[in-house]
């Protein structure tokens, strides 16, 4: 995304452009009413990663056009990303100018934000950092006391305080605390990802029994869906998604949740009964698990066959998706059993093509 594509006073536009191509891709499903759910304009963003371009002695942060992936776009200030990102960064530039070993070879800065004015900086180089960096580095962390620091090279990885921030959502007036680890998976959009929340804990309001998650992440929704249930068993493929999980669980007093590393595809067919049970999956008690609702938040390719004929053994699916095409691929073949009852438009990524979509579908009425 080009700097000069986020315009605030096109916002509406752009977004309503979005509802009608999504209501044109899945015009011959049977869906109800597609809700709508609007990001800020602006600000948005909790995260932003920048190439850090070299003009002499000037340095600043660039961004490129995919057309033209050679030519630097100068980005002093950055409209899509948060307020606390667009403060730090003329900031983090002044600092790092004039110290050598900070500036030499300095070729991107990631930056990831919360909600509540913390932040997490690495900063990435094209040379080994070593322990004249770090002492270096330390004046940084002296300058930004709400920032953490992490310096990346080849192979190499240093960290300063810690290498998480945490995060605090806002769900329905409840807050639910989050840690969230640099280069690991968490929605960009704090002010949609609280939307989703809300919206999910809506359309589950008369849910009852257990829930099965896959692809659960740091546990966003399970932490909040979990007082819709009596138990929760969550499936997750990332260790350090595992970990943040099991840890946010606790932070936020859950007793019900139970996560378990595995594949989903490794879940779909012990589930199936075409491989037999892992101990894994026995230890979480998912042999006693009667699940009423199962939530998928897959991968942009959707969920694979074995998932398919898995889910649609349970009579409630939350189905969230990052890529309309294949939602409605497995909304084709689900419509045999299942029928959608709520249906949602999520503009987590303004001023791109990208949505996501919510669906929450339940079991058809056999006469």
């Amino acid at each position: 995304m080009r700097p000069d594509q986020i315009q605030p006073e096109l916002y509406e536009q752009q977004l309503q452009d979005k509802q009608v191509a999504l209501a044109e891709l899945m015009a011959d499903l049977s869906l109800p009413e597609m809700e709508v759910y609007g990001s800020q304009s602006s600000h948005y963003r909790m995260r932003a990663e920048f190439r850090i371009w070299h003009e002499g002695d000037d340095l600043y942060y660039a961004m490129f056009d995919s057309a033209d992936p050679r030519t630097p776009i100068r980005t002093d200030q950055f409209l899509a990303a948060s307020s606390l990102i667009n403060d730090l960064m003329p900031k983090l530039i002044d600092a790092v100018r004039d110290v050598p070993v900070l500036r030499h070879k300095l070729f991107q800065v990631d930056f990831l934000t919360t909600t509540t004015g913390e932040a997490l900086i690495s900063l990435l180089y094209h040379k080994p950092i070593d322990e004249e960096w770090n002492l270096a580095a330390q004046g940084l962390d002296a300058a930004f006391p709400a920032c953490h620091f992490i310096g990346r090279s080849r192979k190499k990885k240093q960290i300063l305080t810690r290498d998480f921030v945490m995060e605090t959502l806002t769900v329905h007036g409840q807050k639910f605390h989050y840690q969230q680890v640099e280069n690991s998976f968490t929605q960009p959009n704090a002010g949609i990802s609280e939307k989703m929340l809300e919206w999910a804990l809506d359309v589950t309001e008369n849910a009852s029994g257990d829930l099965l998650e896959m692809y659960c992440g740091n546990g966003n929704f399970s932490i909040p869906l979990a007082r819709r249930f009596d138990r929760v068993v969550a499936t997750e493929i990332s260790k350090v998604s595992v970990n943040s999980a099991q840890l946010n669980i606790a932070i936020n007093g859950m007793q019900n949740i139970q996560v378990v590393k595995m594949a989903s595809e490794d879940v779909s067919a012990a589930l199936n009964g075409d491989i037999e049970l892992p101990k894994t999956l026995v230890q979480a008690g998912v042999s006693e698990l009667s699940p009423s609702v199962v939530l998928v938040d897959p991968p942009r390719a959707g969920l694979d066959d074995a998932t398919v004929e898995l889910v649609r053994k349970i009579d409630a699916i939350l189905y969230i998706s990052c890529n309309p095409e294949t939602l409605k691929s497995n909304l084709e073949t689900l419509s045999s059993t299942h029928e959608v009852v709520r249906y949602a438009m999520f503009d987590q990524f303004p001023y791109t093509h990208h949505v996501e979509t919510g669906v929450y579908l339940q079991r058809k009425v056999q006469l």
